[in-house]
Order: structure tokens, then C-alpha cells, then sequence
């Protein structure tokens, strides 16, 4: 017995199309159902309470919720793909389909192989999705609402802007340590100037110089600060004043990262793998070691995500050729399997942002339980 759904045409064999238009009708069932309870579930009702509540506007509403969309298909695809695999296998398991390619001498393995590539394909698929579409969509959900919250204010960090810059020396027995070279602090940043800085300089190794200014800018075309109003306070090698210069205007040569981190406001859902790898350029120079491991175990993430398709597809082919029972069947394996898997995922990189586990192990250690777990499965059903 069919599974219902109109059936779609695909290039390959007789056997590929056939089980691959099993798999793609409920494949495009399972990303509208999953994206649309999740937008319910993240968006929707935020959207509603803002709407209700704080006035926002219904237009606004709409535009964020349509920008936020992409998110949320980008989640559901690895769970759609678990659920058509299932469910296709399972419906040829279930009428003995199955068994007839076997009795005439078709492999499990070749009978798992259109499950396979489908689930590679949406692999791709979901990596271009969310490394293309859902940053930029996140970002400019965020910023639409933010500007129809608070009014059209810059969308910047605002106080206390802190930068510590780290260096390597050799110390007297050959040993290599990372040490603190410079410190910047800036109390305020309006979108073009920074406010009452201070500037401690410790790149010969103690402190030299320190600086202090009412304000500061950064300039790009000449790549360097001009700093306005300051004092200069020169010391020796004991920490004793050596000189004291003031000035109304200093041009300074000093990292541009202070200012990339007062610029830099996108959460890292919120940025694409190339910009987070431009953002641990500038935490390598001596960001917060915190940060920077929370943008590590995302970024990989980020790479580890997709896979999760490829994984899924395997797994529900392997399930789906040992179950018998009908679609309520094999959609609560699904949502059993999916509650596992995020819930390990998140845990794995709550982990890793806490520094119990390196940021690669975080991002794949779940997709290699799942290969496991699919492979395992996929190798009793052979024997």
C-alpha cells in the first residue's frame, strides 16, 4: 500500500526513484510541521506578548516574524529527514516490501543507499541554508526589533568597553608564557567616539606608559587612534613617574580591536562561519578567554549541525527497516530520537562553553554517537 502522497520522479534506477519519492513527500510534510511548531513555540507568541503589551507595532511584527522564519526551517530539516526515513521505511517494511528485495538478492545496504543520498543532499542543503540565509535573517530580525522597541539608536556596545591585549615572552629558563602587553578601557562609546579612556602599556615587559584621555576616535583610512585631551604618564623600569606630557591631540598606534568589539554586536546566531572566524581574529588578540571559547564550540557547531541530517537519515533508515507499526509509530520514534539528540547536542555544547570539553568533542561528539548508534542498528538488520 502507497503511503499517500503524490509520488515525485527522480534520476537513478527504478529502486533509487522509487524509495526516494517515499522519502520526499514526507520529507516536505515534516519541515512544514517541525518549522512551524517551532516558530509557534520561539517566535510567535514572544511576537504576540510584544504586540499586546509594549505596543509593537503589527507590521513590525510581521516583518520579525518572517525574518525569524528561516531559523526555524533550518532546525526542522534534520528532524524531517529522521521522520521521512522512518516512516518510508517502515510503510516498505510493514507491506513486505522489504522482504521481496531481499529474497531477490538486494543488500540492506543498497536498499539504505537512496536514504543515504537524500539525506546528503539536504546535508548540503542545510549547511548553505544556515550559514547564508539564517545569520542574516537573524541579524535583521533582531535589529528591527530592537529599533522598534527602543527607537532608532545605533545598534553598538555602549559602556565599558574592554580590551586586554595578550602577548608571548621567554622568561629566563626558555619557558614561553602568555602575558598581559596592553589594557584598554573606555567608560563610554557613543557610535563615533570613545570616552574617557585609559590605556596601560606593558609591551616592554612592565609597565612604561599609561594613558589617559577624554575622548578618542578611530581612524581607518590612516589606521590609527587620535586621542583628544589626554595626559601621558611615562615610568620607568621601578615603576617610578619619568615624565609627565599632556596633549589636546595624540595619533596613536594601537589595535583597532577595541573598536571592532564596541561594533562587534551580533550574537554568534547572528553571524556566519566567516564572520566568526573574523571575530576570533580579533579575541585572539586578546578578547575575553571566555567569549572566545563560546564562539569556538559555536562555530564548530555550526559545522557539526548539518551532519546531524546525514546522521538522522541513516539512523531512520536503520529503524525504519526493523519497525512494523504504522505513522504514529515511527512519529514518536522521531520525536524520541529528536528529544535525545538536541538535548545531548545542547548539553555537549553547554559543556564546551564551560571548558569541561574541548570545542570540537562538543560540537561532534552527538553526531558520532548517532553514526554509531545508526551503524550498529543498520548492522544487525543485515546479518
Amino acid at each position: 500500500m502507497a503511503f499517500g502522497f503524490p509520488r515525485l520522479t527522480f534520476p537513478g534506477s527504478v529502486l533509487d526513484r522509487y524509495i526516494i519519492s517515499e522519502i520526499m513527500a514526507p520529507f516536505l510534510f515534516g519541515v512544514g510541521l517541525f518549522s512551524s511548531l517551532g516558530f509557534a513555540v520561539g517566535v510567535l507568541f514572544d511576537l504576540v506578548r510584544r504586540v499586546t503589551e509594549f505596543g509593537l507595532p503589527l507590521q513590525v511584527a510581521m516583518q520579525v516574524a518572517l525574518l525569524s522564519a528561516p531559523q526555524f526551517i533550518a532546525y526542522a530539516f534534520p528532524m524531517s529527514i529522521l521522520l521521512a526515513t522512518l516512516m518510508a521505511y517502515s510503510r516498505l517494511a510493514g507491506d513486505s516490501e522489504l522482504i521481496a528485495l531481499r529474497s531477490v538478492g538486494t543488500s540492506v545496504y543498497r536498499i539504505v543507499l537512496p536514504a543515504v543520498i537524500i539525506s546528503f543532499a539536504v546535508t548540503i542543503l542545510t549547511f548553505v541554508f544556515n550559514d547564508v540565509v539564517v545569520p542574516r535573517a537573524n541579524y535583521y530580525a533582531a535589529l528591527t526589533l530592537e529599533q522598534a522597541l527602543t527607537g532608532d539608536r545605533p545598534n553598538f556596545q555602549e559602556n565599558n568597553i574592554f580590551y586586554p591585549e595578550y602577548g608571548e615572552i621567554v622568561d629566563d629558563q626558555g619557558r614561553h608564557r602568555t602575558v598581559l602587553k596592553r589594557m584598554f578601557y573606555a567608560e563610554q562609546y557613543d557610535g563615533n567616539a570613545m570616552h574617557n579612556l585609559t590605556v596601560i602599556d606593558r609591551s616592554e615587559g612592565t609597565v612604561s606608559q599609561i594613558i589617559t584621555s577624554e575622548s578618542a576616535q578611530w581612524d581607518p583610512g590612516r589606521n590609527r587612534w587620535d586621542f583628544f585631551n589626554g595626559v601621558i604618564y611615562l615610568l620607568s623600569n621601578d615603576g617610578s613617574f619619568r615624565n609627565i606630557l599632556r596633549f589636546e591631540r595624540e595619533e596613536l598606534q594601537l589595535p583597532s580591536a577595541p573598536f571592532d568589539l564596541a561594533q562587534r554586536v551580533r550574537d554568534n546566531t547572528e553571524m556566519t562561519i566567516a564572520e566568526a572566524r573574523e571575530y576570533l581574529k580579533i579575541l585572539d588578540r586578546g578578547g575575553d578567554p571566555q567569549e572566545r571559547r563560546k564562539i569556538m564550540v559555536r562555530l564548530h557547531q555550526k559545522v557539526s549541525f548539518p551532519f546531524a541530517c546525514l546522521i538522522f537519515g541513516l539512523v531512520g533508515a536503520a529503524l525504519g527497516t526493523r519497525a512494523q507499526g504504522g505513522k504514529a509509530t515511527s512519529f514518536a520514534i522521531s520525536v524520541v530520537t529528536i528529544f535525545c539528540y538536541y538535548t545531548l547536542f545542547t548539553t555537549t555544547g553547554a559543556l564546551g562553553v564551560a571548558g569541561v570539553l574541548e570545542p570540537i568533542p562538543a560540537a561532534w561528539l552527538t553526531n558520532v554517537l548517532g553514526l554509531v548508534l545508526g551503524g550498529s542498528i543498520l548492522l544487525q538488520v543485515a546479518r
